[in-house]
């Protein structure tokens, strides 16, 4: 089934090439069907790529999706076109009343700033607390991850002597858990972080789960039991030259980065890296549609409030 965006969206020709149904708002309205509601809270400086990205693992889905997209109003984005930014995002103040089945918080280049130093965070504030009676379950990316561990359970990050970046393997610490179906004993995905997240402050709060991890990058996956807050301190989503580019990006920037681990072939700096997560990356978030969003959202988004006051009982 398709995902529903505005037809003059960027990202839809890439995903049309790739033989990913895309269905435009226009043809939509003439379907008699409730499709999932998702909105997107896009924090990367790179907002067209991380569309693409996004919108090409919800649209890998039998179920049919419609989209919208969510900025912050006290940060303009310097690396996307205003025109792009005003005619296919919206601002809390348009969508406080509206009720999402999921939503999507992605990372953003503001690790080493403290939590309080971010220029939006009390605005990202008020976005998470919205989301407990507004939207039925949440998947937070990298940055907000320990943004959303932070926030709803004063979980803390913690700097890292040397940048994590690269693909790193992982393994299922539970592996009944829905999120994790299907999943090989051992996966690859891609990390790109200055910090990091705890096992002992995760382990504190009996409401958490740790889902995944790896010896080399840490905690990958933690998921609230209730299945309403996920947190995935990786990037799933990001293309097989994304972490190429931040590399290269941080040489001409005179940062003197090192290699991304296990990525580039044999080390060579110009070879094209092996896609050794793209399967992982899907289900993933199908996973995380289906069993998350589709099986446990109410049809009428108005009980969102009930179910949040039942577990806080």
């Amino acid at each position: 089934m398709p995902i529903q965006i505005q037809s003059s969206l960027p990202a839809i020709d890439t995903l049309e090439s790739e033989n990913i149904f895309v269905m435009t708002q226009e043809r939509a309205k003439q379907q008699d069907i409730r499709p999932l509601k998702i909105i997107i809270l896009n924090l990367m400086p790179t907002k067209i790529e991380t569309e693409t990205q996004l919108l090409r693992l919800l649209g890998n889905s039998p179920l049919q999706v419609t989209i919208d997209f969510l900025q912050t109003a006290t940060y303009v984005p310097k690396n996307t076109p205003a025109s792009h930014i005003n005619t296919f995002y919206n601002t809390f103040d348009q969508i406080k009343n509206k009720k999402y089945d999921g939503m999507i918080l992605t990372g953003a280049p503001v690790e080493t700033l403290s939590f309080e130093q971010v220029d939006y965070w009390d605005e990202l504030c008020m976005i998470m607390d919205w989301s407990r009676t507004n939207v039925y379950s949440t998947i937070h990316i990298c940055w907000s991850a320990q943004a959303g561990l932070y926030y709803h359970y004063g979980v803390p990050k913690h700097p890292l002597d040397t940048k994590i970046s690269g693909i790193y393997k992982h393994k299922i610490l539970n592996p009944l858990h829905p999120l994790m179906r299907g999943f090989d004993d051992r996966f690859y995905a891609p990390h790109s972080r200055h910090t990091t997240t705890m096992p002992e402050d995760i382990i504190k709060h009996t409401e958490l789960l740790i889902l995944s991890v790896s010896n080399d990058a840490g905690i990958y996956v933690i998921a609230e039991k209730s299945g309403r807050q996920f947190f995935v301190t990786g990037h799933p989503e990001y293309d097989r030259d994304t972490l190429a580019n931040e590399y290269y990006r941080d040489e001409l920037r005179g940062l003197n980065p090192t290699l991304p681990k296990n990525y580039f072939p044999n080390n060579d700096r110009r070879s094209q890296p092996h896609f050794m997560w793209r399967s992982h990356a899907n289900l993933l978030l199908q996973n995380w549609l289906n069993y998350y969003v589709y099986q446990q959202t109410p049809f009428d988004l108005k009980d969102l409030i009930t179910l949040e006051k039942t577990n806080k009982k």
